[in-house]
């Protein structure tokens, strides 16, 4: 079955990439707004971990509610979970498996037993979650065994995720002072490749 998954370029789709395949013939999904080029780094992640590579663009609507809805709060947690779940309905649509890197922990964004319910009702389609039944610790020791990532500071780590464009959203309307309140600073990842192939090339060295 083809599963289209949610990805960023981040360590989270990453992980849920490698413990689907081989269940799958799976497809590393980037959804944007197309106010950025900024989803091809998702797509460079991609390659680097040998999956194929899709992007679907969304409705600017979706975008323009969700930075209201955050400029409102102060807060991204709103805005972040409607835009994924719009997300996953725009996957949904071209794939028999929906999936995306939520964990266990997460706070935003999370999808309910009832949200994923309707969905696949909807669409005809399966969600699948591979790491909600894992804690952050467990997320962290299996990325340091299985992927090579890069961190920083959130400006620093650019990803192919839809983020970067909500922010540069609430940037063209309320300016930069209007991103840093409500995307407080943090650390990003993005990853660069496979860690086995890194042992590979230190082996060849």
């Amino acid at each position: 079955m083809e599963c289209g998954l949610l990805f960023s370029g981040g360590k989270d789709s990453s992980l849920a990439a490698l413990l689907l395949d081989g269940f799958y013939d799976v497809t590393l999904v980037t959804a944007h707004f197309g106010f950025t080029g900024d989803w091809e780094y998702a797509g460079e992640a991609a390659e680097a971990l040998g999956f194929a590579f899709d992007h679907v663009q969304m409705d600017e609507e979706v975008a323009d509610e969700a930075v209201e809805r955050m400029h409102e709060d102060g807060f991204p947690r709103a805005g972040i979970q409607a835009v994924h779940e719009a997300a996953l309905e725009t996957v949904a649509a071209e794939y028999d498996v929906v999936a995306d890197g939520t964990r266990r922990d997460d706070r935003v964004p999370t999808i309910s037993r009832a949200v994923a319910q309707s969905l696949e009702d909807r669409h005809g389609v399966d969600y699948v979650a591979p790491l909600s039944g894992f804690g952050r610790g467990a997320v962290d020791r299996l990325v340091a065994t299985h992927l090579i990532v890069e961190s920083g500071p959130s400006e620093e780590i650019p990803k192919g995720d839809y983020e970067t464009e909500l922010r540069e959203r609430i940037r063209q309307r309320w300016g930069t002072e209007a991103v840093a309140t409500v995307f407080p600073e943090h650390e990003q990842t993005r990853v660069v490749g496979r860690a086995r192939s890194r042992a590979k090339r230190e082996t060849s060295e």
